[in-house]
């Protein structure tokens, strides 16, 4: 997709309502990047970023419990090597609720729901889903790009007496291993290489 198709996509997302936010899971870009197509300021330079789409994935109930499998793999084997154990999967609305189903019935664990912060709002607990207070939890996304999704979830978590173990996702586009203290996982990293 060309850099005006992508700005275009953008900025009819946001004419209909969505925020920065909302258009960077949507897009599957990171903020800065989402930032500079809505203002399109070609000077500043378009940030480095990796588009990523797992639609090929997301359209077959049956493809997203293969992944989650894989990513239950990871865990296992992070918590055999970590020596920590698994109370709760928590799942980041809205690609990683999905994951996080599969993943918390493979691992025979609690299940909730983080909604991190859109613009104006405050990061929450789905109140119809498991609490964290007092448990172990491995945290499932989609993907990280910038990294601060995963960190305001890490926070909250701790903030309502959870103790975030380990963050799965599909792709991480960082260079990190870890975010604020907890080991970053991913299947696959997409970063861009240069000078």
């Amino acid at each position: 997709m060309s850099i005006e198709n992508l700005a275009k996509k953008a900025k009819d997302l946001k004419a209909k309502g969505m925020t920065a936010r909302e258009i960077c899971q949507e897009m599957h870009l990171s903020n800065p990047t989402v930032k500079w197509l809505l203002a399109k300021q070609p000077e500043g330079g378009m940030p480095a970023d990796v588009k990523t789409g797992w639609r090929s994935i997301g359209v077959s109930g049956a493809r997203i419990s293969s992944i989650a499998e894989i990513m239950t793999d990871i865990i296992v084997e992070e918590a055999e090597n970590g020596e920590f154990g698994i109370d709760m999967v928590a799942g980041i609305v809205l690609n990683g609720m999905t994951l996080g189903v599969f993943v918390s019935e493979m691992l025979d664990v609690d299940f909730g729901v983080v909604k991190p912060t859109f613009d104006d709002s405050q990061t929450t607990l789905a109140s119809n889903y498991a609490g964290f207070e007092g448990k172990d939890i491995v945290i499932v996304d989609d993907l990280v790009s910038t990294g601060g999704t995963c960190s305001e979830v890490i926070d909250y978590i701790r903030k309502e007496g959870g103790n975030p173990v380990l963050a799965v996702v599909i792709i991480n586009k960082l260079a990190e291993n870890e975010i604020n203290g907890v080991p970053l996982r991913a299947l696959v990293r997409a970063r861009p290489m240069g000078p």
